[in-house]
């Protein structure tokens, strides 16, 4: 190859590179999901679900369309019983691919009366109105 050719797919494949990195951000963008259906009326800390974590590692398919869970925080009745039996959460979370249910306060972990939603995502700060800066001082 001629040095033209070699810098032009030099580039291509730089681009190419740079395109997936940034679609790969993108599909990691989710924040936090504080999880309280049952927490506070058992008088336990609301779950933080770290789902930026487990999203840049899984595909939404595993635990959306595998294991069940809705599009929605707070949208599956997962209790505890449930944990224990396999289901949700404790599908991975056996302690053979994952910690087990015996380590509570790794997910018990929010403050208490923490309402059950997404927080801190990468789009909702995006979509946060930006306050207009202040004028100087004269």
């Amino acid at each position: 190859m001629n040095n033209g050719k070699t810098t032009w797919l030099f580039a291509a494949v730089l681009s190419v590179i740079a395109v997936l990195a940034v679609d790969r951000a993108v599909f990691a963008e989710y924040g936090d999901v504080v999880i309280n259906n049952y927490s506070d009326a058992a008088e336990m800390r609301p779950v933080v679900f770290p789902h930026w974590f487990h999203r840049i590692r899984f595909r939404c398919k595993v635990c959306h369309a595998d294991l069940g869970f809705q599009f929605k925080a707070g949208g599956n009745e997962i209790n505890m019983l449930k944990i224990i039996d396999g289901e949700y959460c404790g599908a991975c979370h056996n302690g053979d691919l994952a910690w087990s249910v015996e380590n509570c306060d790794l997910c018990h972990s929010a403050k208490p009366g923490t309402p059950t939603q997404v927080h801190e995502s990468t789009l909702q700060k995006l979509l946060m109105p930006v306050a207009a800066p202040k004028p100087a001082a004269q």
